[in-house]
């Protein structure tokens, strides 16, 4: 899947700008960026669809049937309470994204820095394409927004094991590194949770947030949508 535009206001929220405008040096760098990712980015994503087993779940750990994979917390759970069942889903930029931020940040941090945010607007903008399009195959049900491992606490570990449940490594080329990060860098797993019922959609907002003691978006007032 290619993009034909990058959300630059999107990009510029995530490198600090708020409601400022970038300078015309950096709106230029961000042109050349976003015109060098638009040629690499080859846009891939796989998902599969469980049904939710409520009677064998507890507190803190959702049962899928059809999978020994669990998902693990209170704030999952609780995204998901209402729904029959939940889509597992990931995507990714691919490699060559990863491999374009390394070389320009052999040349010049600054556009490496700027190509970086660019990217994280686009594998969003990829995320929203996806699940409208997953969506088509739900008509008439109704579904949660997308809710990622490491929100609240919904653990980032499990990430291995949701990956492995999608065939992801054989499927789109996504992998976990003897750290734990994906790769490509620019990949994101999540969860949608489907109903047959109208469901609150509820958001969990910044206090149970990983990122909450280091976010910049808090530092200035403003919130990232969650």
């Amino acid at each position: 899947m290619k993009l034909d535009n990058i959300n630059r206001a999107e990009a510029f929220r995530y490198l600090g700008y708020g409601s400022s405008a970038p300078d015309g040096q950096t709106m230029e760098i961000a042109g050349d960026c976003e015109k060098k990712l638009l040629s690499v980015i080859d846009a891939k994503y796989t998902y599969k669809y469980f049904k939710i087993d409520w009677a064998d779940s507890t507190a803190g750990e959702t049962v899928l049937d059809g999978t020994t994979f669990r998902l693990y917390g209170n704030s999952i759970a609780g995204h998901l309470e209402g729904c029959d069942g939940a889509v597992l889903l990931a995507v990714t930029l691919s490699e060559g994204v990863d491999r374009l931020i390394r070389q320009l940040s052999v040349k010049s941090m600054s556009a490496a820095l700027i190509a970086d945010s660019m990217a994280s607007a686009a594998v969003e903008q990829v995320c929203d394409i996806v699940e409208r399009e997953i969506l088509k195959q739900f008509e008439g049900k109704y579904s949660t927004w997308r809710f990622s491992p490491g929100y609240g606490d919904f653990p980032l570990e499990s990430q291995r094991e949701f990956l492995d449940v999608l065939s992801a490594q054989k499927r789109i080329g996504v992998n976990i590194t003897g750290g734990g990060l994906m790769t490509p860098c620019k990949s994101v797993t999540a969860v949608i949770g489907i109903s047959d019922s109208r469901i609150e959609k509820k958001r969990s907002g910044c206090s149970v947030c990983n990122m909450k003691d280091i976010c910049t978006f808090r530092k200035k007032g403003e919130h990232c949508g969650a």
